[in-house]
């Protein structure tokens, strides 16, 4: 079987089904986070109202996510802060 040559010029805007496979989810999830309006930008496009992604807003959207998350963002860790001390309660 022969490989089918890559384009020269990558899709600057993907389909709900292309840009679900780019992020490794189900077209069904894409579906609910713009529901929701939990997900990435996406507008519909053209007479049809075809809804579409940005290629570069959906890597944008992904590094949000990252950075949001205290697993890939030690900053955001609890356990890469001090200890704070109790407040100690005031007898009436």
């Amino acid at each position: 079987m022969r490989n089918a040559p890559k384009p020269a010029v990558e899709a600057a805007f993907l389909n709900a089904q292309n840009a679900a496979t780019y992020m490794g989810i189900s077209v069904n999830t894409l579906y609910v986070w713009r529901h929701r309006r939990q997900g990435p930008p996406s507008f519909r496009m053209g007479p049809g109202g075809r809804l579409m992604y940005r290629r570069d807003l959906l890597d944008a959207w992904l590094s949000e996510q990252e950075q949001a998350d205290s697993r890939s963002n030690p900053i955001l860790n609890p356990l890469n802060r001090a200890p704070r001390q109790r407040e100690r309660r005031r007898a009436c």
